[in-house]
């Protein structure tokens, strides 16, 4: 009997082999080993071509594909190439800019009728928002050139109405690639918009009436604060792939109306100019991200939480 005693209070030592410690241990290492998965994978697909395009926009400027790229640090490709094409990074942000704002005057009422008004419709609706990405990207922004073309109905409708001229367009301006990024980034605004706008307590609304606040202070003072996360994690989600898109510049605008992701499609795959590319890249997602941390520091970051 004290042999098996012996042996049991052996196996419920704290050190030993299979006891509480090594459960402990276990669960202590269990959450690392979960994030395994995803830390390998953004090491093999981000970090590493990340590396890798940061030591082409160092190569030799004079390299070519022929001959060769050799890694010369030559960091002057950063203000050679800012100093080219200072006006396409201009107006990537001009017109990403101009896009979320008329995003916003079409989403936030969207998201707020959804969430609020639709009832029974309101699956339906989401649907309606969300159908349009089963689509391919290259064929929405061509149906928006020929919703655009100088033939087509919108044209004609605003020449009759005398919003444009007889021989006024809308294709290949800068209208068409707002327009154009303005639809295909949408649903990216209204669906968080949407998210923050359901779970807000109608019983707030009600007690703001009650407190005879008029429609406007209640929107102001309960409906947007309460729904400030999903409008900041939606206005990031829309603001920065449009500021880094190309095709609807490339479709719907002319080279007069090329935005930065133009130039770098073009340095990568027409001109094979490596480090040029590679260093428009880094620029504009500096750029995007300075606008970023700004955002979040004027709007406080506890709002994304």
């Amino acid at each position: 009997m004290s042999a098996l005693a012996h042996l049991g209070s052996a196996h419920s030592a704290p050190g030993a082999p299979g006891g509480p410690a090594t459960a402990r241990r276990r669960h202590r290492f269990l959450p690392y080993l979960l994030l395994l998965p995803g830390a390998a994978w953004l090491l093999l697909f981000f970090a590493l071509p990340l590396l890798q395009l940061a030591a082409a926009s160092l190569y030799d400027p004079n390299g070519s594909l022929s001959t060769g790229y050799a890694l010369t640090w030559a960091f002057g490709n950063y203000p050679a190439a800012l100093q080219a094409y200072w006006p396409q990074f201009g107006r990537s942000f001009l017109y990403a800019g101009l896009a979320l704002v008329l995003a916003l005057l079409m989403g936030y009422p969207l998201a707020y009728a959804i969430a609020c008004k639709a009832g029974r419709w309101k699956n339906l609706l989401l649907v309606c928002v969300v159908a349009p990405m089963f689509t391919s990207f290259l064929v929405r922004t061509l149906a928006w050139k020929t919703i655009l073309s100088d033939n087509g109905w919108l044209v004609g409708l605003l020449r009759d109405v005398h919003l444009l001229g007889p021989d006024g367009r809308l294709l290949a301006t800068p209208i068409a690639v707002v327009l154009g990024l303005t639809y295909n980034f949408l649903p990216f605004l209204v669906l968080p918009l949407y998210a923050s706008l359901e779970r807000l307590d109608q019983r707030l609304l009600e007690a703001a009436s009650d407190l005879y606040a008029s429609a406007w202070q209640t929107f102001r003072r309960v409906t947007l604060p309460l729904s400030m996360p999903g409008l900041i994690a939606g206005t990031l989600l829309f603001f920065i792939p449009a500021t880094g898109d190309y095709i609807n510049a490339e479709l719907l605008g002319t080279p007069k109306e090329y935005m930065i992701g133009n130039v770098i499609d073009s340095a990568f795959l027409v001109r094979l100019d490596y480090p040029q590319g590679a260093a428009l890249s880094f620029l504009l997602m500096s750029a995007i991200l300075a606008v970023v941390f700004v955002y979040l520091r004027r709007a406080g970051t506890e709002e994304v939480l």
